[in-house]
């Protein structure tokens, strides 16, 4: 009997045991697909149904076993939503290391808030999104929802591989579709990927990934977006924003774009329309009048993010960025053409992916695309383009975030591909001029002008605006050859009008010369030594980029102590390549004086794998002479 009992016992906690277990434990991972990998992906299924031009229903299954923190992003347990988007179920399971279920998350012990936090302008775009705290590792994740929605202009991306340092086990595509709403895809980076495409008809598509292992991110390597496989989908025929749409070309896009979404969005105030039109006053250049109308903005708003895609691409209304002051980049674009067309000028919206990394909107694919919005105005044979959401940016500059990228132009006759302003390498210069005092005892004295212009300005311009305590930061993180560096007077000046930056600085550092017996040594580049640090990177597997190219001259007059002798002196030295031209001249002056001139100039490029260690010789070439040292002998 009790045997019988005992056996009753076990199977039924064999039974709750196995209903309390994943699938997936941790101690099932191949060894190979651990390598390198901060999280596996066991298991990523999605399945998108388009019913209609109207409806589009997606559903996601996802399993992931996360080894360590860095790990932790992979999960990817969120959704957004709108006025047009619903979550109709979103759940999730934790399990242990051996698969044992730690928790189950409902939707009510999901977050959920605004994408724009503390604002309501956008309180109808919000997401949810899972908020965990592991207790340890490994543990995995299954993640489940399910998303309707009325829009159909954004078909999500298939990218079975998201990030550096994680593998995938498994990953489904499932597509079904009407015959009559006019599909599209485009494949990207799929060689040397195992991934087969399982059914490709007029109304359905599937793609299967396995065994994809985890990617080390190599120094100087491209996006991920470049590198690992993708599926661009579309539809000729979509709807977006209560409206339906068609993109067979960019055309008729753009006329759409136009004509549905854009019209009737610019009216304004007729007290801000004579407003603006007393700023401008009697002016009758366009791009001069443009100017005023920018300024205008920039002093009258602020920028709330909010993504083009997240929070659909219908721009809030002029008037209500007039009552309000501010908006996100869609609605202070459309803002700014309102105020422009008041005063006869000519504009038009554009669309791109903003991003310090170059990300091009793909010409041969029509559809919707890009996450940000821009104005240009025709001048002459080309455009003077605006980033509205800045409230510094010198008027027609185009930083980091917009340069050298095609972009969709909507004007009233059709959508158009151009590209943005791309800035030549020598015209993204660094000019250093100053000086320096070496006394007896090794001490350091300097002064040091600073002029940046073309893309070197956009990412010198910022340190105008930190804090003290940043500002100091950041000059000893620049100077970090320099110790003991103490900051003394800095002066900025900000010339938008020929978008060139100035730093005026003085600084000073006890014992920045060695002191050996009767002897001081010290590198005679204080100023702008290379501080890249290229790694050695054994069997790369990645291309690499530079994506912008710069010029940096430097002329520094150099004060040596009195009673010393120069023993030595780092010789004149030039080099060039592929890669660039680097050169320095140490030039002798009367009393104890030296100028000291240093140019580098580095050409912007994509290279393949083999080049990498060549192009690692020659920065290291650069390093090595700029830390060359003078040694001066006590007379």
């Amino acid at each position: 009997m009790k045997s019988l009992v005992f056996a009753l016992f076990f199977l039924l906690f064999t039974v709750i045991s196995s209903a309390q277990k994943s699938e997936f434990p941790a101690f099932t991972i191949s060894d190979s697909l651990k390598q390198n990998a901060n999280a596996v992906v066991r298991l990523d299924q999605t399945d998108i149904t388009i019913l209609s031009q109207r409806s589009m229903n997606t559903k996601n299954h996802r399993v992931v076993t996360v080894f360590n923190e860095k790990g932790f992003d992979d999960i990817d347990a969120y959704e957004f939503y709108d006025k047009s988007t619903s979550v109709k179920n979103i759940e999730a399971i934790i399990y242990d290391a051996f698969g044992k279920e730690i928790k189950k998350i409902k939707r009510k012990d999901f977050k959920d808030q605004s994408v724009v936090g503390g604002g309501t302008l956008f309180s109808d775009n919000r997401y949810i999104f899972l908020d965990y705290t592991p207790i340890s590792y490994p543990f995995t994740i299954e993640f489940n929802s399910e998303v309707q929605t009325s829009s159909t202009a954004f078909i999500p991306k298939w990218m079975p591989l998201r990030s550096y340092g994680v593998s995938i086990q498994k990953s489904f595509l499932n597509v079904i579709y009407p015959a009559d709403l006019g599909f599209k895809k485009k494949e990207f980076q799929f060689l040397d990927f195992n991934i087969k495409k399982i059914t490709d008809t007029n109304t359905q598509l599937s793609y299967t990934a396995s065994n994809i292992l985890a990617q080390k991110n190599e120094d100087y390597s491209p996006s991920y977006k470049d590198l690992f496989p993708k599926v661009m989908m579309g539809l000729e025929h979509f709807h977006l924003e209560g409206v339906d749409g068609t993109a067979t070309n960019w055309v008729d896009f753009g006329k759409w774009y136009s004509e549905k979404i854009l019209s009737g969005t610019t009216d304004l105030p007729e007290e801000t329309k004579a407003k603006i039109k007393a700023v401008v006053g009697d002016e009758k250049d366009p791009i001069k009048k443009a100017k005023l109308v920018y300024d205008f903005v920039q002093k009258k708003s602020r920028y709330v993010s909010i993504q083009v895609g997240i929070g659909g691409w219908k721009p809030m209304l002029a008037t209500d960025v007039d009552r309000l002051g501010y908006g996100d980049c869609k609605a202070l674009t459309n803002y700014t053409k309102a105020l422009l067309q008041a005063v006869d000028v000519p504009s038009y919206n554009t669309v791109l992916y903003g991003d310090s990394y170059k990300t091009n909107i793909e010409a041969d694919f029509v559809a919707m695309q890009g996450n940000h919005m821009i104005l240009c105005i025709p001048n002459g044979n080309h455009y003077t383009w605006l980033e509205c959401t800045s409230q510094d940016d010198p008027f027609g500059y185009q930083g980091t975030f917009t340069d050298d990228r095609d972009v969709l132009i909507i004007k009233p006759e059709g959508g158009e591909i151009v590209r943005t302003k791309t800035y030549d390498d020598k015209g993204n210069t660094q000019t250093d001029k100053g000086n320096y005092t070496i006394d007896e005892n090794g001490n350091f004295s300097g002064s040091l002008s600073i002029v940046s212009e073309g893309s070197q300005y956009s990412s010198k311009s910022r340190i105008e605006h930190l804090q003290p305590t940043e500002k100091e930061k950041h000059y000893k993180e620049y100077w970090d050859k320099i110790n003991n560096l103490k900051l003394g007077k800095i002066v900025f000046t900000n010339d938008k009008e020929n978008i060139r930056f100035t730093e005026n600085i003085q600084v000073s550092a006890i014992n920045y010369a060695v002191i050996a017996a009767n002897k001081l040594i010290f590198p005679v580049d204080a100023f702008n030594q290379n501080a890249n640090n290229i790694k050695r990177i054994r069997n790369r597997k990645n291309p690499f980029q530079i994506q912008r190219g710069y010029l940096d001259s430097d002329e520094i007059e150099i004060n040596l102590p009195n009673g010393f002798t120069i023993e030595f002196l780092p010789s004149n030295y030039e080099l060039k390549g592929k890669f660039g031209e680097y050169k320095t001249e140490i030039i002798k002056k009367e009393n104890n004086k030296l100028v000291y001139k240093r140019s580098m100039f580095l050409n912007k490029g994509k290279y393949s794998n083999k080049e990498y260690d060549e192009y690692r010789l020659f920065i290291e070439q650069v390093s090595r002479n700029d830390n060359a040292k003078i040694i001066l002998t006590k007379n």
